[in-house]
């Protein structure tokens, strides 16, 4: 099986930053096929609503309750949603393999404000185990699940909370570029080049957001706080943590890591970091001697923050979802 432990970017896409930017600037160009999606939306058990973004296999076009085909589940990451570069190409991935696919949008990602007043965050364990759950109520196949950065880490935090009964859902699980350590990604992207460029990338679409919460919700936290928020701690500080019951950001980050809880993964679970995430610092990553028999890791020097391009000018994204499909597949009874 190709994985990626071995994986080294083209020489034209030097360094973590450009191993990042630009899949994500360029990857329309290099999916080779457009995703198809069908939307359905489901009432949430707090009176809410999610969307749900399916791409069926192509036998199995009246819906995920007449396949037996395995499904691939992907939760995105921070403000992503099934158009982001990364959920495409795992797309292109299940429809090569013959599976269903589907993509689960956290709450205010789909294009729709959510009603309740709260959103999403990267512990959201009982979202992910209400929505995991109800795929395995109306599916008859083999479930798998992938999580992505913030997706990753709330997936984590899943099979950490379910134990034994994690494997009764679903047959295997990867996260990829997970913050799993949130206090040290939090840290790093608050500072230098990572703040001027990701940071305010992320706050431009989450303080709208926000706001639009507020309006829904008067009172629920201080305008003035939050129109001052520089950096995700501050963000976190006054809408995150509070709206999820948390006491603060500290509170937020230490409870909802992942890292601390990866001995006790009861599933086959594969772990993705490349060395030069600028999200994940490399000082910050576990090792193998830390895990337990469940956990494979792939720490390769190089692939950015869900980049892992391959090939000529502009490159392509498949290297990453064909080998973590690949590495599912074994994992099928």
């Amino acid at each position: 099986m190709n994985d990626l432990r071995t994986y080294t970017a083209p020489a034209w896409l030097p360094g973590g930053h450009l191993q990042t930017i630009w899949p994500a600037l360029h990857s329309r160009q290099s999916t080779r096929a457009h995703v198809r999606y069908q939307r359905t939306r489901w009432d949430t058990p707090d009176h809410d609503f999610i969307d749900v973004d399916w791409a069926m296999a192509p036998e199995t076009e009246d819906g995920p309750a007449a396949s037996s085909k395995p499904l691939l589940v992907l939760f995105h990451g921070l403000e992503g949603n099934s158009q982001s570069h990364y959920a495409r190409a795992f797309a292109h991935c299940a429809h090569l393999q013959g599976w269903s696919y589907v993509v689960p949008h956290f709450r205010g990602c789909s294009g729709e404000i959510n009603l309740a007043p709260r959103a999403y965050h990267s512990g959201d364990y009982e979202e992910i185990d209400w929505i995991l759950r109800r795929l395995k109520s109306q599916h008859r196949g083999p479930i798998l699940a992938v999580g992505v950065s913030l997706g990753g880490n709330a997936l984590l935090r899943w099979a950490q909370e379910s134990g034994r009964s994690a494997a009764e859902v679903v047959h295997a699980v990867c996260a990829v570029c997970a913050p799993i350590d949130l206090t040290a990604s939090g840290q790093a992207l608050g500072q230098g080049f990572n703040k001027f460029t990701y940071t305010r990338m992320f706050l431009n679409t989450m303080k709208p957001k926000a706001l639009i919460k507020l309006r829904q919700h008067p009172g629920l936290f201080s305008r003035e706080a939050l129109q001052s928020a520089r950096n995700l701690f501050d963000f976190d500080n006054v809408f995150t943590a509070p709206l999820h019951g948390f006491k603060n950001t500290q509170d937020y980050w230490r409870r909802a890591s992942a890292k601390p809880g990866l001995q006790s993964l009861q599933l086959p679970t594969l772990i993705i970091h490349a060395h030069n995430d600028p999200f994940v610092p490399a000082w910050s990553l576990p090792t193998q001697q830390e895990m337990g028999s469940n956990v494979t890791l792939w720490q390769p020097r190089h692939g950015g923050h869900v980049g892992f391009s391959a090939g000529r000018p502009p490159g392509h994204l498949h290297s990453l979802p064909n080998a973590v499909g690949q590495w599912l597949q074994q994992h099928i009874a």
